[in-house]
């Protein structure tokens, strides 16, 4: 499991965490079952604080991303498929909502925006 943070961003450290678990565990990068860092040892690796990771943990388990086990671990919970076309929609929804704010901003009209997402569907068809 790869976590990169950056100062940079907007979203908190935790938020960033979380997100990039999510996305690796919906991408199906890290399987169902996978035993996570502990808390403390991510916290290490990160150069962040316990209770950073703590909170990504707790709101990945409040989702069901993630369950714990005293004394063993969190692990990879099993994903049900509309769980994850769920996880998947919210990504597209975020990307057409920046592709529609870039567009707006150079001043795209709608209907040219529409013409070039109907050519890059069929492209990958």
């Amino acid at each position: 499991m790869k976590i990169i943070l950056s100062n940079r961003e907007k979203q908190s450290m935790y938020v960033q965490i979380y997100n990039q678990i999510k996305n690796q565990i919906l991408s199906n990068e890290v399987k169902v079952g996978y035993l996570l860092p502990s808390m403390r040892q991510l916290a290490k690796e990160l150069n962040v604080s316990l209770i950073t990771t703590k909170r990504a943990y707790e709101e990945l388990e409040k989702d069901g991303f993630i369950f714990s086990v005293v004394g063993r671990g969190s692990f990879v919970s099993d994903q049900n498929d509309e769980m994850i076309k769920e996880g998947k929609m919210r990504g597209i929804e975020e990307q057409l909502s920046a592709a529609v704010q870039n567009s707006k901003d150079i001043g795209l009209p709608l209907t040219e925006l529409q013409e070039l997402l109907t050519i890059l569907y069929r492209e990958e068809e």
